[in-house]
């Protein structure tokens, strides 16, 4: 999660794909209550109506797709692991789901009218290039919109590890380098990237997520289990740097601890914009 300025995109995404693979089939169950709050604001964010043709890139286990097909829309969700696709199905069936890659897409120019992205875009080797796809795919008029998480300093779910990690781990592991993971939290960057990708009426906010779990070691065990680049970086600690990492998120954790839970501030943040 830590950034990189020397990244390799192939290798990078060799790396993604893998481990999406791998963790497909615990995503629902780790992550769907605190992704799921997103779904509607970036629906509403593109634009997403009935009648039209929607693209869910990154899709995930369909959450956009399902709720745009609610909306009386008529989505296509992509990822680029087969395991998680087969999972989209599965919760999904009738809906349409295909293996896709967000930075080449196999579809027409022009052919949608709203293009959407659930936190896929810290998963992307080249952003700039999924962004540019995402515009020649859709129509004149047709609206964007991506989420990603907001700086580990405002999002206590990253901060919390990513501090213990700092203080008591080794950042220094052996990961394919990528783009810095909370690159799009800054609304400048995320603005620039937009408009050199030729989107106009651009669109920010922030989301106020939060997130309730049982505990700090439920916490880190998501973590262990979910994800792809803070889980490998968790699983390359030494046993002992391990348990220093779990006693520092447990003590940090102490804050934000309500009648015996926690609740994890981790806002997100909604950029959208239109193809002119």
């Amino acid at each position: 999660m830590t950034p990189s300025t020397r990244p390799d995109p192939r290798a990078f995404k060799q790396f993604e794909r893998a481990g999406w693979t791998e963790v497909a089939g615990r995503y629902h169950d780790q992550f769907s209550r605190l992704t799921l709050q997103a779904i509607e604001p970036l629906l509403d964010a593109a634009g997403v109506a009935s009648g039209m043709r929607v693209l869910d890139v990154a899709t995930g286990p369909g959450y956009a797709c399902a709720a745009a097909a609610r909306r009386g829309a008529r989505p296509v969700g992509i990822d680029f692991s087969e395991t998680m696709v087969a999972e989209a199905r599965g919760r999904n069936p009738g809906l349409e789901f295909r293996t896709g890659d967000a930075e080449g897409l196999a579809f027409r120019d022009a052919e949608f009218e709203a293009v959407v992205c659930n936190f896929g875009m810290l998963h992307f080797a080249e952003p700039e290039r999924a962004m540019a796809e995402a515009f020649r795919v859709l129509a004149p008029g047709g609206g964007y919109a991506f989420t990603v998480w907001d700086a580990p300093e405002r999002a206590a779910t990253f901060g919390l590890v990513l501090r213990a990690v700092e203080s008591h781990g080794d950042l220094d592991v052996s990961l394919p380098p990528g783009p810095p993971f909370f690159r799009f939290s800054d609304l400048a960057e995320s603005r620039r990237a937009l408009e050199q990708a030729g989107f106009t009426a651009i669109t920010q906010r922030t989301l106020p997520l939060a997130w309730r779990l049982e505990s700090s070691d439920a916490l880190l065990g998501i973590f262990l289990e979910g994800g792809v680049r803070t889980r490998a970086l968790l699983r390359a600690q030494t046993p002992e740097a391990m348990a220093s990492i779990r006693e520092a998120l447990r003590a940090g954790a102490r804050e934000f601890e309500r009648d015996g839970v926690l609740e994890l501030p981790t806002p997100a943040v909604l950029s959208a914009g239109r193809k002119p």
